[in-house]
């Protein structure tokens, strides 16, 4: 017999795995089928276009209507201030960001909605898109229609009274901000409803309200004490604020702050909404 072989134990030549860094994830980083959510996105964007006798007209002939009779008709009897600003110039702002938001919440609201009500919502699902990717798609709807509308509000007023935006970079961010909140918005709202009445619900009984109340039509401050108190802690008065200083100058409060509560809503309502699409909350049934 021949003479044994002493086995050697196997080693490995792999070198040991050093300590991990992870690298910081970018916004670039988290879309992995950047032409998905492109296509998804150019679907929203032509969905509200094809209908635009619907979705951008009407807001923009109420604003007409805003601004004759409060604005013409009333406001020459209306002084603010210093009268530095015109009442006219006042309400613009305030009606440009009435109809972004309620633009914004019902593109998004409906789409899905209607995606839900159809069951083509599975097409979505079944893509090659992460819930962050379909959110995003879903998102440029919405945010296009709202700012398309912000744009036009302000297009009307320029013909009717001219005046120059004083801060067109801060009203850039508030559009992207305010849009970004309730497009969002829309989508937990499509999401809850169960019915047309429902989804409608949160625009008419609080969003509308919460903005009317929110310095639309008047200044806070010329409220009594109490009221001006409350006010401040509604959140649209700070979405109003910042826009209304971007376009006239002039903000009943710091715009630092109306800056940082717009940015902490849109991150806030960006990440719930990721999540229920995370969790499936109503799509998956």
């Amino acid at each position: 017999m021949g003479r044994r072989t002493k086995k050697r134990p196997l080693t490995s030549h792999v070198p040991r795995p050093t300590s991990y860094v992870p690298r910081p994830t970018t916004m670039l980083q988290l879309i992995a089928n950047p032409i998905g959510v492109l296509a998804l996105s150019k679907r929203e964007i032509h969905r509200f276009f094809s209908v635009s006798m619907q979705t951008i007209f009407p807001p923009l002939v109420s604003s007409a209507l805003f601004m004759f009779i409060f604005g013409v008709a009333m406001g020459r009897q209306i002084t603010l201030g210093d009268g530095s600003v015109s009442y006219f110039q006042f309400i613009v702002p305030g009606l440009m960001t009435m109809h972004l938001i309620s633009s914004s919440y019902e593109n998004t609201g409906s789409s899905l909605f209607i995606g839900r009500w159809h069951n083509h919502i599975q097409e979505i699902l079944l893509s090659p898109l992460s819930y962050f990717e379909m959110v995003l798609g879903l998102l440029a709807g919405g945010v296009a229609r709202g700012i398309i509308v912000c744009i036009g509000v302000y297009a009307i007023s320029f013909l009717s009274a001219p005046s120059y935006i004083v801060h067109p970079f801060v009203l850039l961010y508030f559009m992207a901000m305010i849009s970004v909140i309730f497009s969002c918005a829309g989508m937990m709202g499509a999401l809850w409803a169960e019915d047309f009445g429902m989804l409608s619900m949160w625009n008419i009984y609080i969003i509308v309200p919460m903005v009317l109340l929110g310095g639309v039509f008047h200044p806070t401050s010329i409220l009594p004490e109490s009221l001006f108190i409350i006010s401040h802690f509604n959140p649209m008065y700070y979405l109003v604020s910042g826009v209304r200083f971007s376009v006239t100058g002039m903000a009943d409060t710091s715009i630092a702050s109306c800056a940082a509560i717009a940015f902490a809503m849109a991150l806030a309502f960006f990440g719930a909404t990721v999540y229920l699409f995370k969790i499936g909350y109503k799509l998956r049934t």
